[in-house]
Parts: structure tokens; C-alpha cells; sequence
């Protein structure tokens, strides 16, 4: 009967030694029987005999896992340890698919599955919103739900699109339109104010 694997032995270290006392004992058989470094041609078959034991006693939860069978083992002939538990994965939820996005996100159109759905548009070609009401003023839209609407046409009946517009990079062309547009409903202070008011920072009192 072939005699049990004793890391101990291996490396050559007392059952009792401290933990610190194996880890010096690993290392210096390391240094003697690394491929790169020894002479000897068994060399890497010793290594890895050594990095075994280091593999059993190297943690201190593995190390007192095997001298708790080690102790039963002699308590009681014949005593075989438990292999260890293999914890199987766990199941894994399934993906979300993709999202689909336009590739032309400023068109008002929506990808969705595969084709594009023209609900966003009207059979004139213009956005979701129709066609403009009147009396338009400023540049004139291209792109999204107010296509084919002026900015100030926009302005009278959706302020919140101007805001939203005003800090899209696709706003940028018209930043000085959405800026008088926006002071003028009240949704940013005058030149003059915000001037007193940076003033009014560093004024002595």
C-alpha cells in the first residue's frame, strides 16, 4: 500500500511548526528546486512535489482542514477525508437583448426589429408634432419631432424641447437663438442680471 502524500515531510517542517515557520520552509526549497535556478535535472518534478504540500498547508484554512483529517486518519484506521465539495456555478440569467437604436437618432425615427417605425413621422415628412402652426420665426428644424418647425414656433408651444435642444450638441448651431428664446420666457436671467449678480459676489459691503 502506497504511503500518504505528508506535506509536512515535504517540506520538512515539524506538524506543530508556525505558520510563518512553512512559508520559510517553502520558500527555501523554491529557490532550490526552481526550473530557472537549479542543476539538478529532476528539479521540476521536486518543484512541483514542494508546490503540492505549499497547496495543502499554505492558507490556514487548508492547513487546518488537513490536520483534522490528518488527527482522524490515526484515530481511526481506514478513515478516508471527504473529497472536496465542488461548488457548482451559478445559473446565469439570460441576457437582455440588444437595444436597437437608430443610427439616425435626430430623424424622430425609431430602429425596432430590423426595420423603422415611421409612428414618429408624419406622411409629409415632417416630425411627430405636424405640421408647424404659424407664424414661424428663427431657424427652421430638420430633424426630430418639430421637423419642419421654427425655433420660435417650437418656443411658443414646447419650452422644455428649447432647454433640452439647448444642451444637445446637436443644439450648438443655434445656441444664440435658444439663448434670446430662453431669456425671453424666463428660463435664464438677462445679461445684465447675471453681470450685477457676478459683480454682487466680490462688492464690499
Amino acid at each position: 500500500m502506497p504511503e500518504a502524500f505528508d506535506p509536512y515531510r515535504v517540506l520538512e517542517v515539524d506538524p506543530e511548526a508556525s505558520d510563518d515557520a512553512v512559508k520559510a520552509a517553502y520558500r527555501r526549497l523554491a529557490r532550490r528546486y526552481h526550473p530557472d535556478l537549479a542543476a539538478e535535472p529532476d528539479a521540476a518534478s521536486k518543484m512541483a512535489i514542494v508546490n503540492r504540500a505549499w497547496e495543502m498547508l499554505g492558507e490556514p484554512a487548508k492547513r487546518a482542514r488537513y490536520d483534522r483529517d490528518r488527527r482522524l486518519g490515526r484515530e481511526n484506521p481506514g478513515y478516508e477525508p471527504p473529497a472536496p465539495a465542488t461548488p457548482s456555478p451559478a445559473p446565469r440569467a439570460p441576457e437582455p437583448p440588444p437595444e436597437q437604436v437608430s443610427s439616425d437618432w435626430t430623424s424622430g425615427r425609431s430602429s425596432v426589429g430590423g426595420g423603422y417605425d415611421d409612428s414618429m413621422r408624419e406622411p409629409d415628412g415632417l416630425g411627430a408634432a405636424g405640421k408647424p402652426p404659424g407664424r414661424p420665426s428663427g431657424s427652421v428644424l430638420n430633424f426630430g419631432r418639430y421637423a419642419g418647425w421654427s425655433l420660435g414656433e417650437i418656443a411658443r408651444k414646447d419650452i422644455d424641447y428649447i432647454e433640452w435642444l439647448d444642451r444637445t450638441p446637436i443644439g450648438r448651431p443655434f445656441r444664440d437663438e435658444l439663448d434670446v428664446l430662453l431669456r425671453k420666457a424666463g428660463r435664464r436671467e438677462s445679461a445684465t442680471t447675471e453681470a450685477t449678480q457676478r459683480r454682487g459676489l466680490y462688492r464690499r459691503r
